[in-house]
């Protein structure tokens, strides 16, 4: 498996720095679509040091991603675990006092969650997932802005009908444009790729929505999407196309849950096992070491002039035809799926479905 195809089959970077260091590998890179830890190390490390720099100096998107451990003051970071720490995730390490001052160490952390996403995200910890029994706590944070290569006019953003799931419909704002755009359309779906702003960088950013044709199609065509590997990747609209009605709706998502449920339905239940984070720190009661809690929060703002996006999680050559073509439709007024990422190399930096625009 190459770089570009690992980095394709990688479906969430959220939770990377913990894949480093359990002592069971079997099950964690099982998990994982990986074939040994020093593969996931180097394709971790070519995500921090070229998907994930920031470009606005060079007027392209801003990108900043940070990765944090916080150990309590009586168990150190192993030298190895330290080593992989500095040196492949760069991240912070700091040792703190969670025993006596659980609250300011919340406080600390969500600070440190807040400044990383340019002040998107306050809180990541709520009060209460610190006490006197924690003793390791991993932070990722990874903030996203660009700006349309080709912006939508605000003065023509209208109001139309957007239809939920459930039957229903909601009123809201819809973006529109009369350039061309990279459209596709497949068996029960289309496929919209929009480019951000890029100037001298080798990523280029796009945002992709895929949407279904019918109305109430989205569950049917995330199980397609889940079911199809490389499924991306067979469905780039490689050709901007002439478009007849063109809407976008804005919007805005905020989302945050306790995710440990949902990673061992997946699989991953060695971390929550007692022992299971022994070869992170020295501990004299390793038997007892494991993840209580993983909590993650993400938002994303999509607007005229382009995206704002944040997520953090904590743990406790082509031919082309030149053809009169029938103006194609695009229009997102029920249920999609959205997605931003990096086109030379299929990094997936967010993903998400928007249910209703106005629910915030």
């Amino acid at each position: 498996m190459d770089l570009q195809e690992s980095i394709t089959n990688q479906t969430d970077v959220s939770f990377m720095i913990a894949k480093h260091v359990f002592s069971k590998e079997d099950q964690l890179l099982c998990f994982l679509k990986s074939k040994s830890i020093d593969e996931l190390s180097s394709l971790y490390s070519h995500l921090v040091n070229n998907i994930f720099l920031d470009s606005s100096p060079n007027g392209g998107p801003r990108l900043s991603l940070a990765n944090g451990v916080w150990t309590d003051q009586t168990l150190p970071l192993k030298p190895c675990f330290k080593q992989v720490v500095d040196n492949v995730y760069k991240a912070a390490s700091e040792s703190v006092d969670f025993q006596n001052k659980p609250a300011e160490v919340v406080n600390q952390i969500n600070q440190w969650a807040k400044t990383k996403t340019n002040d998107l995200i306050k809180v990541i910890l709520p009060p209460d997932a610190v006490n006197n029994m924690t003793r390791l706590i991993f932070v990722n944070a990874l903030y996203f802005k660009g700006v349309w290569n080709a912006e939508f006019n605000a003065s023509e953003t209208k109001y139309h009908k957007f239809h939920l799931l459930n039957g229903g419909s909601v009123r809201a704002p819809f973006m529109t444009s009369k350039n061309k755009q990279y459209i596709a359309e497949f068996d029960g779906f289309k496929v919209l790729r929009l480019p951000y702003k890029q100037r001298i960088d080798t990523r280029c950013f796009y945002m992709y929505i895929i949407l279904p044709d019918a109305h109430d199609g989205l569950p049917a065509l995330v199980d397609k999407i889940s079911s199809e590997p490389g499924f991306l990747n067979h469905h780039v609209p490689l050709r901007k196309v002439s478009v007849s009605k063109f809407l976008i709706p804005k919007f805005k998502i905020t989302f945050g849950f306790e995710a440990s449920n949902v990673l061992k339905e997946l699989g991953l239940t060695l971390p929550f096992c007692g022992g299971g984070l022994t070869e992170m720190v020295d501990s004299l009661v390793p038997e007892n070491l494991s993840v209580s809690e993983v909590f993650h929060k993400s938002i994303i703002e999509v607007n005229e002039e382009g995206t704002e996006a944040t997520a953090t999680t904590g743990f406790v050559g082509m031919l082309v035809s030149y053809s009169v073509e029938k103006p194609i439709d695009f229009v997102t007024d029920h249920p999609f799926l959205f997605l931003i990422r990096d086109e030379p190399t299929g990094a997936v930096l967010f993903i998400g479905s928007l249910m209703n625009p106005l629910a915030g």
